[in-house]
């Protein structure tokens, strides 16, 4: 078969597969779910007695109170929270927040900025020279976004009650970090109700991979618990302490309070901590990354509502 049939027919395949999901992601989601946890990581969902953090964080998905995470996973709409908590220090600086892409002024922008959907994850547009920047391609590409429903891809409903914006923040110098990384470290720890638990970071980030180590609240590296993919490669580098750590942990443990689990980011430039983003369902609930023993022991923190 010739590739001038292929290829329509696999658009065509793709966008049955998309309309699919988005039809069981508002009137199934439950079965979407258990698709999609069957397809990523091999075994069935127990959704009468989950065990591990995947399985908790699906089940919380239908069966908690998730009206916060929507807030709270906006982009935007996160940085009041922050606010509010008492860190408003550690907020990466605003150039500012569109509607719709037409409102984009781009010749206010600065030389350098990153700018990015507020319900999205990844398509990050990072400007180094604006001089460089090829707009229209930036445009059109935040056009599809909108248009496209973030939460049923992977099955998280909580996505779908953000109502999308734009917005444009400083640009961080990843220069100004312990290493030579061709992105920043992100430090995502892991917290339980206001209790931080432990923390993987994740550098030289590129579009299909990223480096990636665990370690504890002391940071004592533990690559025993991490396991290699073709996307999130375990690093034999053992990254410095960061000078912030304590502050970082400090805010999480405030910000993670009445939530059973969430992921709270941060990065460290020239030894200040910024805030990056909290996350609700790490890697949409389907991680490969840690091993099944670890997925249990982070389960295991996870306290159930009734």
């Amino acid at each position: 078969m010739s590739i001038l049939i292929l290829r329509p027919l696999a658009t065509v395949y793709h966008f049955v597969q998309k309309q699919y999901c988005i039809f069981l992601e508002k009137f199934l989601p439950k079965k979407l779910i258990e698709l999609k946890f069957k397809h990523y990581l091999g075994y069935n969902i127990d959704w009468s007695n989950p065990i591990d953090i995947n399985e908790k964080i699906n089940w919380l998905k239908l069966y908690s109170d998730t009206s916060m995470w929507s807030m709270l996973a906006d982009k935007y709409a996160v940085r009041e929270y922050i606010s509010s908590k008492g860190y408003k220090n550690l907020l990466v600086p605003l150039i500012g927040k569109w509607d719709c892409v037409d409102d984009i002024d781009w010749k206010i922008l600065p030389k350098k900025f990153v700018m990015k959907l507020n319900n999205g994850s990844g398509d990050i547009l990072v400007c180094r020279d604006k001089q460089d920047l090829d707009i229209k391609k930036w445009e059109r590409r935040f056009k599809s976004l909108f248009s496209t429903p973030f939460g049923y891809v992977m099955g998280e409903p909580h996505y779908d009650r953000i109502k999308p914006c734009i917005i444009a923040e400083e640009l961080l110098d990843c220069r100004l970090q312990p290493i030579n990384t061709s992105s920043l470290i992100d430090y995502k720890i892991w917290c339980f109700d206001g209790k931080p638990y432990c923390i993987w970071a994740c550098f030289n980030r590129t579009a299909d991979s990223v480096q990636v180590a665990s370690y504890d609240l002391n940071w004592i590296k533990h690559p025993e618990h991490s396991v290699s993919t073709s996307r999130y490669i375990l690093s034999d580098i053992t990254l410095p302490r960061p000078k912030s750590l304590d502050a970082m942990i400090e805010a999480a443990s405030k910000l993670s309070e009445g939530f059973p689990q969430v992921r709270i980011d941060f990065y460290e430039v020239d030894g200040c901590p910024y805030f990056g983003e909290m996350t609700f369902t790490s890697n949409a609930g389907y991680m490969e990354f840690y091993t099944k023993e670890y997925l249990t022991e982070l389960g295991n923190q996870v306290v159930l509502p009734n």
